[in-house]
């Protein structure tokens, strides 16, 4: 994502805060493609195609801007992740 944006110029309109906010903006298209369904329309919805296409997408943009935005502030993603996963096994212990 860093190449592909570099190549295109897009350095200085991809600050923290405009990759945060898009990030939020591409998430909540997601949202939208359940927002109305129920929760048995909601775990089908990779059955049909279109709506298939259009969740793959959204996960794709967000995906694209959280990476983009870990690139900029300097977060190792995966590194992250792990550290929260261990600090959630503290704080919600298995049953």
């Amino acid at each position: 994502m860093v190449e592909f944006a570099e190549a295109r110029d897009w350095g200085p309109y991809h600050t923290p805060k405009n990759l945060a906010v898009a990030l939020s903006v591409e998430a909540a298209e997601l949202v939208e493609i359940f927002q109305w369904l129920t929760p048995e329309q909601s775990a089908a919805v990779m059955e049909d195609d279109g709506t298939a296409h259009r969740v793959r997408d959204e996960v794709a943009d967000v995906l694209a801007y959280l990476l983009q935005f870990c690139a900029v502030v300097g977060v190792d993603p995966l590194a992250a992740l792990s550290d929260k996963i261990d600090r959630n096994e503290s704080r919600f212990p298995r049953r």
